[in-house]
């Protein structure tokens, strides 16, 4: 089988190095806008802007013309988009406009579309329709708890790959199970998108809570009481709330919550010492999924009629409605709640 990778961002390459460690090398093809960025990682053998010290497995196909890149994939063959959320809908637009035969999609970004709070699948399912030429694709995200240096690295890592395609659960699996990553299948879309996006803004929750120092009582209370809002919501959707207690809720969650490499954590983080949020984004270099989103999961939790506060209040930080200690303080005087 051949996998062809859209965006050479972080995640892009490690997934694409990840399926060429498995995969001849030459089957496995990632592209990028970017001629030029195309030419230096074909002369480092690494992709200096994204993922600097990470070698990438010799003859990993490299393209910079969107074509060829869609034209190398027979019906048999797998579609990576690893764009971030804001590209997918003109990424899937152009590959609907671009396909010859029916095609296995699956896309690796995070979040809500924020004007429409549109999760991944309904975004996608929204252009088929406006670009439907008779042929039927499937389609499924892949999603979990994954910082791109480490799997770059080899390191071990588990996903979870949602589809209402048996096949194309399959299809993914075989491109990306080896070595030390596993890749577990769910027939449950909404839970595993909707926990991909939630889990972002809960980050920066925690990040906002040590940055102010508040102790590791508060991230446990925080990481606890946002995973009831991620299951209220996930199943308010339509989805599993039993999803949220896997890979791609609990599991991202703790991750991008915890760990130092994440980005949405450390918009938290410089929230709290007073940096504006402009000032952060400029400095960040990369894409913070919860940033972009917030507004949007509570946009949907408001027309769910789910109450989500925790999730609230970050859109009203990430807003410049509240500083994060005041966030804080509404949050600690709520009133008594029984634990659901």
């Amino acid at each position: 089988m051949k996998v062809t990778l859209l965006g050479a961002g972080a995640w892009g390459t490690a997934m694409a190095a990840q399926a060429a460690r498995h995969l001849p090398s030459a089957d496995v093809c990632l592209w990028s806008r970017s001629p030029a960025q195309i030419a230096e990682i074909k002369k480092t053998g690494q992709n200096q802007a994204y993922l600097p010290g990470a070698t990438l497995p010799t003859g990993l196909e490299l393209e910079a013309h969107f074509e060829k890149a869609i034209a190398r994939l027979s019906s048999d063959d797998l579609l990576v988009i690893a764009t971030p959320m804001a590209g997918l809908s003109d990424t899937i637009s152009q590959i609907l406009e671009l396909a010859k035969h029916p095609l296995h999609i699956v896309w690796l970004c995070k979040g809500l579309e924020p004007d429409t709070a549109l999760l991944p699948h309904q975004v996608v399912e929204r252009q088929d329709r406006l670009h439907h030429h008779g042929l039927v694709h499937s389609y499924g995200a892949l999603s979990g708890p994954s910082f791109a240096k480490e799997v770059a690295q080899g390191m071990p890592c588990a996903l979870t790959v949602a589809s209402k395609s048996k096949t194309l659960c399959e299809i993914v699996q075989a491109a990306f199970h080896h070595g030390n990553m596993r890749i577990y299948a769910s027939d449950d879309l909404i839970g595993v998108e909707l926990g991909g996006a939630i889990k972002n803004v809960l980050a920066i929750a925690a990040g906002i809570g040590d940055g102010l120092d508040l102790g590791l009582n508060a991230r446990a209370a925080v990481l606890t009481r946002g995973l009831a809002e991620m299951m209220r919501l996930v199943k308010a959707a339509g989805g599993k709330s039993e999803t949220c207690m896997g890979l791609t809720g609990v599991g991202d969650l703790i991750l991008t919550a915890t760990g130092d490499l994440s980005r949405n954590r450390q918009v938290g983080l410089a929230l709290a010492a007073g940096k504006s949020l402009q000032e952060i984004l400029d400095n960040l270099g990369h894409v913070a999924e919860g940033v972009l989103c917030a507004a949007a999961v509570g946009n949907l939790a408001k027309r769910l009629g789910v109450e989500m506060p925790i999730t609230a209040s970050m859109g009203e930080v990430l807003a410049g409605k509240l500083t994060p200690l005041e966030a804080v303080t509404k949050l600690m005087g709520r009133d008594p709640k029984i634990e659901t």
